[in-house]
């Protein structure tokens, strides 16, 4: 029997043999244990992160400059179409002077016509009708008064709502100083915590701004008693504060 001997490309020695009258046999030997795959460092995304998340909030006041007004025309009559009409005539009347004034964002927010009814023994009866069409607008708070009395020299005969709104500018601004307190609010109390722990704040590795799409803030109510009473002074109209809210929650490594 003979032998010859060659290494082939992956590092192992072969050893062929060649016997007479019998299959060759092929025998591999190796020179080394098997080869592994190094194993990776843990990339930054697989590194488990010690995070605190913190809630901040922030409050800013700023001052109304504006009323928000809903008044209306409301009529009692006979017949169905009389009390129309007088709604209609006296309503055109209202809008008309609202509209030479300039006031802002003008709208009809409701007409009505319904029948009333009397009661008497237990039975019903049908003694009239009563109609009404309101509208609201905004106007400076500054003449507000005395607009709310011309509309009721106009045609007007109730008034259901006055409230004080910042402008939407003021209002956009107080948002972003309130978000500059909530975070730095945030930060403070971050900073606290982990120096009673005696640890370090790293980086921020999340912000979330609670509440991004809010309602603007809703508007200061105006509390009166009768404000039809027809006195010759204009109705006094004073405005207040309005606050705006703000609140941002941060994930930070340490």
């Amino acid at each position: 029997m003979k032998s010859d001997r060659s290494v082939d490309h992956q590092g192992y020695f072969v050893r062929h043999f060649a016997c007479s009258g019998l299959l060759g046999v092929t025998i591999l030997l190796g020179l080394s244990g098997p080869i592994y795959a190094q194993p990776q460092p843990p990339t930054i995304s697989e590194r488990q992160y010690r995070v605190l998340s913190v809630t901040g909030q922030g409050v800013e006041n700023i001052q109304t400059t504006e009323a928000q007004v809903r008044l209306g025309v409301e009529v009692q009559g006979k017949t169905a179409e009389v009390v129309q009409q007088q709604v209609a005539s006296r309503s055109a009347a209202v809008v008309s002077l609202l509209k030479s004034r300039k006031v802002d964002k003008l709208e009809t927010t409701g007409i009505n016509l319904r029948p009333n009814y009397s009661s008497n023994n237990g039975q019903r009866r049908l003694v009239g009708y009563r109609g009404s069409n309101v509208v609201s607008f905004r106007v400076d708070i500054a003449s507000a008064g005395a607009l709310m009395d011309d509309t009721v020299k106009a045609g007007a005969s109730r008034i259901d709502n006055v409230s004080f709104v910042a402008t939407e500018d003021a209002i956009a601004t107080a948002q972003k100083q309130a978000l500059t307190k909530a975070t730095q609010d945030a930060q403070a109390q971050a900073r606290a915590v982990l120096s009673a722990l005696n640890l370090s704040p790293q980086d921020v590795i999340s912000i979330q701004i609670n509440g991004a799409n809010a309602p603007v803030p809703p508007p200061v109510p105006f509390q009166t008693t009768s404000m039809l009473r027809g006195e010759a002074a204009s109705t006094p109209v004073v405005g207040g504060e309005q606050t705006v809210r703000a609140s941002v929650t941060l994930h930070i490594r340490y």
